[in-house]
């Protein structure tokens, strides 16, 4: 795979993946078309053959794994992470409001959203529904307008002289978005709204009573690159939609048949506590069903490494003094590994020296980041995931600027550089010398 196909499939996967939902299906759609087996949660697993595999929880985390003909009993497992979801406004479960003659949509802030770039964007609306069909089965289904359809206006500066100055925003009352104009006092029903969409979408759909929703609002405009020399990468959710898609396209890639985890939990921007995310049972359970027996599971995740991808704050030229002098990351210049003194993130001498190590041999340089010690930052699912199974981890990333913010920007050859770092880490010899980097 060249660099130019690998960008303009990850600008694709993005784009298609306005929600957690949609781009855990994307996902799996990937995996199905390289021929891993897609395996139900909820049903018995049974002994599995060699090869490749995958399951889901909640539509929106997935893990993908790769087994060898070694087994897993007395052996090491590739295992890296990422999360599904991204900082956005989540609409309230009975939203729709007249004021003004206009409708508009009551939303809640789903993680820490930078909330002044959501101000007059083209909005669109997408996610998951519960609903009934009218022979009584229940059935979940995603749906995306894929068009604007919502906008949330400034007030114009005639109305609001101080509003260049750094105002707080209200999440309640400032970020409610316009939907279209109102026919009356009372608003539309909101169900039957979203039952036409669904219609619309699917076809053979009749009749569906909408039981319930999970939706997003989203930035329409899709990703794209962005330079005098196309060197950067823009768009909404590159946080962390880049590195599911990097892990997942490196396991796929990589040129063999070692024993490979890859795990994308969702709910990871609000604390990560589901059935899905990094603090609730989904991977452990996984690895209790591939190693059932206590003692050899302990002992394969003691030798293992696992390497958590999340986005890394790149230096903003406008705001170099919001960084620690001797960290200063680059975008292009390569994944950073993340210190962390309290613990925020995982890496240690052990898991760092693993992965610069694995980086020489991809060719790829390697950067660091901590965050100043008067600023506070932010956490991954690293320190969750190795308090949770006991595994070696070393917290890596992207160099990014706007991070939460509704569209992020990025270099061009980052994502390159960490697909080529994965895809050695997944064809790793199992009796390779790197590995007494974490004895």
């Amino acid at each position: 795979m060249k660099q130019s196909e690998f960008i303009d499939n990850l600008l694709g996967f993005i784009g298609s993946s306005p929600t957690a939902f949609h781009a855990a299906r994307n996902i799996s759609d990937l995996l199905r078309a390289r021929g891993f087996r897609e395996l139900r949660y909820q049903q018995n697993w049974g002994p599995l053959s060699p090869g490749g595999y995958f399951v889901g929880s909640n539509d929106s985390s997935l893990i993908a794994f790769r087994l060898s003909g070694e087994g897993l009993n007395d052996t090491i497992l590739r295992l890296a992470g990422a999360h599904t979801d991204s900082p956005a406004l989540k609409i309230k479960p009975s939203p729709v409001q007249v004021n003004s003659s206009l409708l508009q949509l009551g939303v809640e802030t789903y993680g820490g959203a930078l909330l002044t770039p959501w101000f007059d964007r083209d909005l669109s609306m997408a996610g998951m529904l519960t609903w009934r069909a009218p022979d009584g089965l229940v059935h979940n289904t995603l749906i995306d307008f894929g068009r604007p359809v919502a906008v949330i206006p400034s007030l114009a500066i005639h109305l609001d002289k101080e509003a260049n100055d750094r105002k707080p925003v209200n999440r309640q009352t400032d970020m409610m978005p316009v939907l279209g104009l109102a026919t009356g006092e009372e608003p539309p029903d909101w169900r039957g709204i979203l039952a036409q969409q669904l219609i619309r979408e699917h076809e053979g759909i009749t009749g569906p009573e909408i039981l319930g929703h999970e939706l997003f609002l989203y930035d329409w405009q899709p990703p794209s690159r962005l330079g005098l020399d196309n060197e950067f990468i823009t768009g909404a959710r590159l946080d962390n939609l880049l590195s599911c898609y990097t892990l997942i396209r490196g396991l796929i890639e990589a040129e063999s048949d070692r024993n490979c985890l890859v795990v994308l939990n969702d709910h990871e921007e609000i604390g990560s506590l589901s059935s899905g995310g990094a603090r609730g049972p989904f991977l452990r359970s996984v690895l209790e069903r591939l190693i059932p027996d206590h003692e050899r599971r302990h002992r394969c995740v003691s030798r293992s490494l696992f390497i958590s991808a999340d986005n890394a704050h790149a230096v903003h030229p406008n705001f170099a003094d919001r960084h620690d002098k001797g960290h200063l990351p680059a975008m292009n210049g390569g994944p950073v590994i993340k210190y962390s003194a309290n613990h925020r993130y995982a890496t240690t001498s052990r898991s760092a020296s693993f992965f610069r190590i694995l980086s020489g041999r991809a060719g790829v340089p390697v950067q660091e980041f901590v965050m100043r010690s008067d600023l506070a930052g932010g956490s991954t699912l690293g320190p969750v995931t190795a308090g949770e199974i006991g595994v070696q981890t070393v917290d890596v990333g992207i160099a990014t600027l706007a991070m939460h913010s509704i569209r992020e920007l990025a270099g061009r050859d980052d994502g390159w550089h960490l697909f080529q770092v994965m895809k050695t880490f997944f064809a790793l010899e199992t009796d390779d010398m790197i590995w007494q980097c974490l004895n």
